[in-house]
């Protein structure tokens, strides 16, 4: 049999962790390291495998929570009316919500239309007095012109008449 202090002693110090890295030997170390390799091996496949298991298991269980969560206030009368007052109160904060974005963008393309017809409005009197007035100054040149032609075809006509009567007379 052992003495009860020696089972004390070698209960408390580790068989894989010994007091010194000198005292070792070179196999022990490499023991040492393939034991924690496989150790590390291991547990990263049992976490792995314990990941795979528990995501399906926990996405499950949080998806009949919420079923759970959707369905129980449905069950009872009470709350089944709030539950649809709730629904409606919603439905009808949507809806105004809805309607005052609609009246905002119909107020912003109405303001738009307008302000671009009464651009467009500018515009077009703008060009049509200077059309207006192109127009009229050319009708002033155009009759200034005619009526300086006519006077100047008058003339030559009225000179060449009395050169004409004149020859008439000196042949006569």
């Amino acid at each position: 049999m052992v003495a009860p202090e020696t089972q004390t002693q070698t209960k408390t110090t580790p068989k894989s962790a010994p007091k010194t890295t000198a005292k070792r030997s070179g196999a022990a170390q490499v023991r040492e390291g393939l034991t924690k390799a496989r150790h590390g091996a291991t547990t990263y496949v049992r976490q792995g495998t314990e990941r795979a298991v528990d995501v399906p298991v926990g996405a499950a269980l949080s998806a009949a929570d919420r079923v759970n969560e959707l369905v129980g206030p449905w069950t009872s009368t009470d709350t089944r009316d709030g539950e649809l007052k709730d629904v409606r109160s919603r439905f009808e904060r949507e809806l105004n919500k809805f309607e005052r974005r609609g009246g905002t963008a119909r107020r912003k393309a109405t303001q738009r239309v307008r302000r671009t017809r009464n651009r467009v409005e500018r515009e077009v009197e703008q060009r049509r007095r200077s059309v207006e007035t192109t127009v009229k100054e050319n009708r002033r040149r155009a009759e200034t012109t005619v009526k300086e032609n006519r006077r100047k075809a008058e003339d030559s006509l009225k000179k060449a008449q009395t050169t004409v009567q004149e020859r008439v007379s000196t042949l006569v």
